[in-house]
């Protein structure tokens, strides 16, 4: 048996997901006489220097830690598992062609319930014209694991990275923010309510616009069919998925530059603002740190703002800056506060 020398250990709840992962990739180099273009660092990988490169995206969704089947329905669970992935191939300005599901479960679970699950995907296959390509089973000790990789391409010349944004450059939000998190402590509150009243039947009317989103994300496919309509190739491309505060700073970060944000810009739904205000969470809390949006981040030339200035699917909410200026965003008052990346970290939850 090999001894461990090391008589100080680190916890993983320490460190934070993303630090971990540059910790623990640090000392692999891509081999140039391979075909891999873009490694670890991107929403997908990209392999292949061809004229149309494959893109490859893996996510780990694992009950308890990224979702809850106490207030989560195995069917949305399925469509919703297959969104955030198609959602990384989309950050890359690209189309998602096929999936690989991998799948382990306890044995509390039915086949009913695992078919119910599968309805889920096989919608959202369908709906977004992917094809279910093959995966793996196993049974576990506890609970329900979900690994889903998704394949997908793009032109070479479209591809947008994150690391390419430049001084000057607008950064462009699609949808709205913050939604999906408001959705969540909705859904976190009647779970409460019904720990100590298992006959309450609490109305949820009030909030379908902020549910739905946590519940059932719609990866952006319409955004990226935007872009290629009015011909804008992003400059740089990330989704939103820990929170928008975190994705700036990822791409900012990756493309060694600053941002401004300006809270006036930033796009949020009524009902998600008066959800805030009954809940007492500051709308830019939910905005800034709140996660699951799937909405697209990402940054554009000056030159190209007259094509989508009017147009209803995105908003312009800052502009890039140099590195050494930081990231900021700016209140109503014209106070600037540095951004903080405090969104969705799973090995600190």
């Amino acid at each position: 048996m090999l001894e461990n020398k090391n008589t100080s250990l680190t916890p993983l709840s320490t460190i934070g997901e993303f630090p971990l992962i540059k910790h623990l990739t640090k000392k692999f180099s891509l081999d140039p006489s391979l075909d891999t273009e873009c490694g670890i660092g991107d929403d997908s990988a990209v392999l292949s220097k061809r004229e149309h490169p494959t893109l490859v995206s893996s996510d780990l969704l694992i009950e308890n830690i990224h979702f809850d089947l106490s207030y989560v329905p195995l069917k949305h669970l399925g469509y919703k598992a297959i969104m955030v992935n198609l959602s990384d191939i989309f950050a890359m300005n690209g189309t998602p062609t096929q999936v690989l599901v991998n799948i382990a479960v306890s044995n509390r679970f039915t086949l009913e319930a695992l078919e119910e699950l599968y309805e889920g995907i096989a919608l959202a296959c369908k709906r977004y014209k992917v094809d279910l390509i093959g995966g793996d089973t196993s049974s576990a000790t506890k609970g329900l694991t979900l690994s889903i990789t998704v394949l997908g391409t793009a032109k070479k010349e479209n591809i947008a990275y994150r690391k390419g944004a430049k001084k000057n450059d607008l950064l462009v939000v699609s949808g709205d923010i913050g939604a999906a998190y408001m959705g969540l402590q909705v859904l976190e509150r009647e779970k409460e309510v019904f720990k100590v009243n298992p006959k309450s039947q609490p109305d949820l009317s009030p909030y379908t616009y902020c549910i739905e989103r946590q519940l059932k994300p719609e990866a952006r496919k319409d955004v990226i069919d935007l872009l290629e309509k009015l011909k804008i190739v992003p400059t740089s491309m990330i989704d939103i998925s820990d929170g928008l505060s975190s994705e700036c700073i990822h791409l900012c970060k990756s493309s060694k530059v600053g941002c401004r944000l300006y809270e006036e810009k930033i796009p949020m739904d009524p009902e998600m603002l008066r959800t805030c205000d009954e809940l007492s969470i500051p709308n830019m809390t939910a905005a800034f740190q709140g996660g699951e949006d799937y909405e697209l981040l990402f940054t554009i030339n000056p030159s190209d703002y007259e094509k989508i200035k009017d147009n209803p699917l995105v908003s312009v909410i800052g502009h890039i800056t140099d590195e050494n200026e930081g990231y900021y965003w700016v209140t109503g008052l014209g106070q600037s506060i540095e951004l903080e990346a405090q969104g969705w970290d799973a090995l600190k939850k």
